[in-house]
């Protein structure tokens, strides 16, 4: 997809190592009840606050793609693995900014541990002027950092309605609600090192991608 028809793009970055139902599922919801154009899964090459994948760029791109195959709503966005640098997100924004115009509303969309760490971020103030930040939280809880300075920004651009993505490029936030789902990369791919099975956890697709690839197995497994 290219991003044409009108509406907010959402953004879901992360490593994808392997994704996920609690991926898809975030991904599937904020589309839906932000009422965006689509939703760009953005698999990061070289990621600046984590380990380096057990998986190779390439190969959790493909199950990106396998993943989504078949949803209009979503598209696997490789702009982040043709970086020869670390992938951070202000570049990112600045790369499909180039691409969809400066007055396209853009959405990332996060969970509530990643928003609590967001100061953290690479120019993080310039990035939430950038864009409308959605913020995946379990129902009935409050997304509020607990940090003075990012609680204040949260207090001064939070929304409580997801029609008013529509109304600017960036700047706002807006707490989604979301389907809990206690599902993680990393208990995947414990399962997958340990021999049992992580099936229902993830796509039967990505399953069997992992499978004849051989991947995320335990160096005893021979």
């Amino acid at each position: 997809m290219n991003g044409s028809a009108p509406g907010p793009v959402g953004i879901l970055g992360g490593t994808f190592d392997p994704i996920h139902l609690a991926h898809l599922r975030l991904a599937q919801e904020a589309l839906e009840r932000c009422r965006l154009a689509q939703v760009r899964l953005v698999p990061s090459a070289r990621p600046p606050h984590r380990d380096v994948p057990g998986a190779s760029a390439e190969q959790r791109l493909r199950m990106v793609e396998l993943a989504i195959r078949g949803n209009p709503g979503l598209a696997a966005d490789d702009r982040e693995l043709r970086r020869s640098e670390a992938s951070f997100t202000i570049d990112t924004v600045a790369s499909l900014r180039a691409e969809l115009g400066q007055g396209r509303s853009l959405c990332l969309i996060l969970g509530a541990d990643a928003f609590a760490l967001f100061e953290t971020w690479k120019q993080w103030r310039i990035l939430l002027d950038q864009v409308h930040v959605i913020v995946a939280c379990r129902p009935g809880y409050d997304p509020q950092p607990a940090s003075p300075v990012l609680g204040k920004e949260y207090r001064r651009r939070c929304i409580g309605r997801p029609e008013d993505l529509e109304s600017s490029s960036g700047g706002l936030i807006y707490p989604l609600a979301i389907t809990a789902l206690d599902i993680s990369a990393s208990r995947i791919r414990e399962h997958l090192a340990a021999g049992t099975s992580p099936r229902y956890l993830l796509p039967d697709s990505v399953l069997g991608y992992i499978e004849s690839n051989h991947l995320y197995r335990s160096p005893d497994a021979g």
